[in-house]
């Protein structure tokens, strides 16, 4: 296993629609191992595959760490995922691997419904609220393109865009 380096914003890997996995071998499984090892080593709740290089439909999830004396999960794997179902809405604070020392409220729906593959190829669907919800979204949301700062205002965007160059222009 491997970790690997985390592409971070405005990297163009990060904008663009992944494809579809359709191939579930062994090199798809060594992957999935080292996006895990990733994701922990980086202290993430989620990885999507395009945040390493990699533009295929592939994310991996575990908010065990974030669930103080919660029940602990198993790491998700979320192969071409899509959104069924989606209820309500919540106003939280998200952060992103890819966009390091930056958080922000973000909108999204209070419960989701996803249908995925899991890492044998076999269909499953599995329903969320609360951070796993959020972690569902914001990961599907990577395998789409997007990024949580471009689901905040016009106003929140440009005061981002202002703090990002400022820390650019720091580290320049």
């Amino acid at each position: 296993m491997a970790i690997h380096e985390i592409r971070k914003y405005p990297d163009p890997v990060l904008k663009a629609k992944t494809g579809r996995v359709d191939r579930f071998d062994e090199s798809l499984e060594r992957l999935i191992k080292d996006m895990i090892e990733t994701m922990y080593a980086a202290a993430g709740v989620g990885l999507a595959a395009n945040q390493i290089g990699v533009p295929l439909q592939l994310a991996v999830i575990d908010i065990s760490s974030r669930e103080e004396g919660g029940p602990k999960h198993p790491v998700i794997v979320l192969i071409n995922p899509e959104i069924l179902e989606q209820k309500g809405s919540v106003v939280a604070d998200e952060g992103c691997l890819s966009i390091p020392d930056f958080s922000e409220s973000v909108k999204r729906s209070a419960w989701v419904k996803v249908r995925a593959l899991d890492r044998a190829g076999k269909p499953f669907e599995i329903e969320g609220e609360g951070l796993l919800a959020k972690a569902l979204q914001h990961e599907i949301d990577h395998l789409n393109g997007l990024l949580f700062v471009d689901r905040l205002s016009p106003l929140k965007k440009n005061i981002f865009r202002r703090r990002w160059k400022k820390a650019m222009a720091e580290t320049a």
